[in-house]
């Protein structure tokens, strides 16, 4: 059984953040892998080390600041799980959240949990818009596409990106960079959500996530030209063929 946690679904859940989980899901279900979700909100107990695949969305900036506060006791367990490897998704909040801090427009500083080495500093403009992104997996280049709406610019420091932008801002707007990778861990400012419009990336995680338990991770195919044509639309609106 493949343990999903949905961390704070209520509070991070920006711009159908949810539909990332919904995505792996289902491509787990699709090729009969069996899988469960867990809830957890604040308060709530949950054994990172048993979960497979960890998923934390956007918020505001409120509710970010709320998040860290209840985050701050699962740093530890947090931290030990993702140096085993887990399997963890951040999108836009969720991924400064995991950084060393935030410093937001009025000069309040949000802690982050350091587990990524970056760092957020609230910008004078909104990044809003399409935006398309160049990854490397396993030595195989792929476009993800995705929408990004954040003010937050993330600065990177010792820790690699997910990938170079083709249109859009990506981290910061300023050096052609988009999200953080680390061990299993992938963070993004694409919202969209980013899974059911990327299903390599979804496969990939899936894959991470059994490889880590010592399951064969090589997936069935799945019949992917609906999403592959909705993806091939959005890249030619972006003029990225």
């Amino acid at each position: 059984m493949i343990q999903v946690c949905h961390l704070y679904p209520d509070l991070l859940n920006l711009y159908g953040d949810r539909g990332n989980v919904l995505a792996f899901t289902a491509r787990c279900r699709w090729r009969n892998l069996p899988v469960f979700v867990h809830q957890v909100r604040p308060g709530e107990n949950v054994d990172f080390k048993e979960m497979d695949f960890l998923f934390l969305g956007g918020g505001s900036d409120r509710e970010q600041g709320l998040m860290a506060e209840d985050l701050k006791s699962r740093t530890g367990e947090l931290g030990e799980a993702i140096e085993e490897g887990l399997v963890v998704l951040a999108i836009c909040g969720g991924y400064q959240l995991l950084g060393n801090y935030y410093l937001t427009g009025d000069g309040k500083v949000i802690p982050g949990l350091g587990l990524m080495n970056l760092y957020t500093q609230a910008g004078e403009k909104r990044m809003i818009g399409n935006v398309a992104v160049e990854i490397n997996l396993d030595g195989k280049k792929y476009k993800l596409a995705g929408f990004e709406n954040h003010a937050g610019k993330t600065y990177l420091n010792n820790v690699a990106s997910l990938g170079r932008v083709l249109s859009g801002y990506g981290n910061n707007g300023e050096d052609g960079l988009e999200g953080a990778r680390y061990k299993n861990v992938f963070c993004s400012y694409l919202h969209g959500p980013l899974l059911p419009k990327n299903p390599e990336l979804t496969d990939y995680l899936i894959s991470a996530a059994l490889k880590r338990r010592g399951l064969s991770h090589l997936l069935e195919p799945l019949d992917d030209s609906l999403e592959a044509s909705a993806k091939k639309a959005i890249l030619h609106r972006m003029r990225i063929d």
